[in-house]
């Protein structure tokens, strides 16, 4: 169940979970902000907590809704798609064999079958934006597991609305974000490595910030240039 909190102006949803820590989150792109709290913390406690965190909120609201957009697609000839941070000119090519995506100079090849709309062609580039994501990650997963000193039992790939990467701490499976494939290969690695931490250290508390600061010093730098990169235009949820 999902309580709001007002503090002023600002609106905070907060959820009750069965959990040990606090953790605050404000996401795209209004910038909403949402605490999941250990159901035994006291109302007041929440609210001290989120009062001690305006200034750090703001922030963040600031740089969510000064963030670009993305153009809405409509998936058709000379459309602007990325790959790895690269841009491509979408080609649609009809025919009967099966729906494929491939890479030619600057062009982006998408084979479909003659008479499809516009959302199986999004169907079909975003499987295999998901492909392209899945085989990048066994390498990265491969170093940096030694590195940390950590091991992940599962990774998922999958489109997600609020977050480039989740965390669980207590199955060892990490989640990535199929928007990924589209950006440069610094910001999957910078989230993988992100998310491998968190097996250490499940918040972003100092203990967090200093893992990141001890295996990937430059994690600033990648996480600034992630969220300057324009984001899909579409009403995120929860």
């Amino acid at each position: 169940m999902i309580m709001q909190l007002h503090l002023g102006s600002l609106s905070v949803d907060v959820v009750r979970k069965p959990i040990k820590n606090v953790h605050l989150s404000v996401h795209p792109p209004s910038g909403r902000v949402r605490i999941s709290a250990p159901s035994s913390m006291k109302p007041e406690t929440i609210r001290l907590f989120a009062i001690s965190r305006l200034g750090w909120i703001k922030q963040q609201q600031r740089k969510l809704q000064g963030q670009e957009r993305e153009p809405a697609r409509e998936y058709l000839d000379r459309e602007s798609h990325y790959l790895w941070g690269r841009r491509y000119l979408l080609e649609v090519r009809e025919t009967e064999t099966r729906p494929s995506v491939e890479l030619q100079h600057n062009r982006m090849v998408l084979s479909i079958r003659p008479g499809s709309r516009s959302d199986r062609r999004q169907e079909v580039l975003e499987a295999w934006y998901r492909s392209q994501v899945k085989s990048a990650v066994p390498p990265l997963l491969d170093r940096w597991q030694r590195l940390i000193g950590v091991e992940v039992e599962r990774f998922f790939v999958r489109r997600m609305k609020t977050k480039w990467g989740s965390c669980n701490h207590c199955t060892g499976t990490i989640r990535l974000n199929t928007e990924l494939a589209k950006k440069p290969h610094d910001c999957l690695e910078y989230i993988v490595v992100h998310e491998l931490a968190h097996l250490l250290e499940p918040t972003h508390n100092e203990h967090f910030t200093s893992l990141m600061d001890a295996f990937m010093p430059a994690w600033r730098d990648y996480r600034r240039a992630l969220n300057q990169l324009p984001v899909p235009r579409e009403d995120w949820k929860y």
